[in-house]
């Protein structure tokens, strides 16, 4: 596999060491990249298989989201095409053109991550101690071009839309932004609310494309004149090694044991998955607390970054006899999302005061997923 290597904006050349083709690291800190699952390793919900990428879903790697004006335009997956992932990578996600879709000026189809307020406020933005960041990532594309995406606040009325070229089609390309940090607008802070945006467009109309390389006042995920992935059916567009730090050379991926990038990735979710044929899923046991609801309560496995929504696939609850099949649930959580509580309601024929276990319903594979997403 041949690699490529495209360096944007700012970043110094004698940053790179040319006999590898990576960027040379600084001394390393705790969580120098403020991007979760950049090298796309976590996949809680699909655990590899492809999904239709919907507007505003999780439904691939962990903490990337995907954004679609109009539906079933493409596909998202980790290792899509299995193609040889760039040097020290073991996987990333792939987007694949379901059709040759022709762009409206109000479309868009993106990649994204949403950044908690917690992970972000060091950088000061909205004031004038605004700091510069830089955003760094491999990628690869069956299309040839300058391809577009974009940094903005939560709000979504502060945008920074950035350009990037791939001149080598089916080839890992290593790009490096650099941003100077906002000054204006308003930012999340220190909270558990989101903050901000990255953006990486796959197909972006007018409407929402701008200028690269300024900010503006205005709502943008890409560059305009951007090529759109969208627009070529069966084309792909594949990214891993996402990092976003402070500062205006990019230094080399920030790589996190396993157990670390799952535990950042279960604070917005945590995914359950079951055996057949009844096999227990839940560790804790529920209560009948009417003739209609069961109650559960339980630590997870990570403190969360909020009250989660939880929903129930393909589960049941109770014995062979007398069990109820579950869908959604209503939850709580107390002491900062350390304890939760959740029920079931609208059922029926629950005995109260019964003890009621989770568990698959029949031949399929059950899954009691658990989100806090942003």
């Amino acid at each position: 596999m041949a690699y490529g290597q495209v360096i944007a904006g700012s970043v110094q050349t004698d940053s790179i060491n040319n006999s590898t083709g990576f960027i040379l690291s600084p001394p390393s800190s705790v969580m120098r990249n403020r991007i979760i699952n950049g090298a796309m390793v976590i996949d809680q919900r699909a655990s590899g298989a492809s999904s239709t990428a919907g507007n505003g879903t999780y439904t691939t790697c962990d903490r990337w989201q995907t954004q679609s004006s109009a539906s079933s335009k493409y596909t998202v997956q980790q290792n899509a095409g299995s193609v040889t992932p760039p040097q020290g990578f073991a996987k990333y996600l792939g987007a694949t053109s379901s059709s040759a879709y022709s762009l409206g000026s109000s479309d868009y189809f993106t990649i994204e991550q949403a950044i908690e307020g917690n992970n972000f406020y060091d950088l000061n933005w909205g004031t004038a101690n605004a700091k510069t960041v830089t955003l760094s990532f491999w990628v690869q594309s069956s299309l040839t071009g300058t391809f577009g995406g974009a940094m903005q606040n939560y709000a979504g009325n502060r945008s920074y839309p950035f350009s990037y070229t791939i001149s080598f089609a089916n080839t890992w390309t290593q790009i490096s932004i650099t941003i100077a940090g906002d000054t204006s607008g308003t930012w999340v802070g220190a909270s558990n609310a989101g903050a901000a945006f990255v953006y990486f467009g796959l197909g972006v109309g007018s409407t929402y494309s701008g200028t690269a390389g300024s900010w503006a006042g205005a709502n943008y995920v890409s560059t305009t004149g951007a090529t759109s992935v969208v627009g070529t059916s069966g084309a792909t567009f594949y990214i891993t090694g996402v990092q976003l730090e402070v500062g205006s050379v990019a230094s080399s991926f920030e790589y996190r044991q396993y157990g670390q990038e799952l535990a950042l990735c279960q604070r917005y979710c945590q995914n359950f998955v079951s055996g057949t044929n009844g096999g227990a899923l839940f560790p804790y046991c529920g209560t009948g607390y009417s003739t209609t609801e069961i109650d559960y309560s339980f630590i997870p496995l990570v403190p969360m970054r909020s009250v989660p929504s939880i929903t129930a696939t393909s589960l049941r609850s109770g014995d062979s006899v007398n069990y109820q099949t579950l869908g959604a649930a209503t939850a709580s959580s107390a002491n900062g999302g350390t304890n939760i509580y959740f029920w079931f309601s609208s059922l029926s024929g629950v005995v109260q005061f019964r003890p009621y276990f989770i568990a698959a319903s029949g031949s399929s594979t059950g899954s009691l997923l658990i989100t806090a997403e942003l």
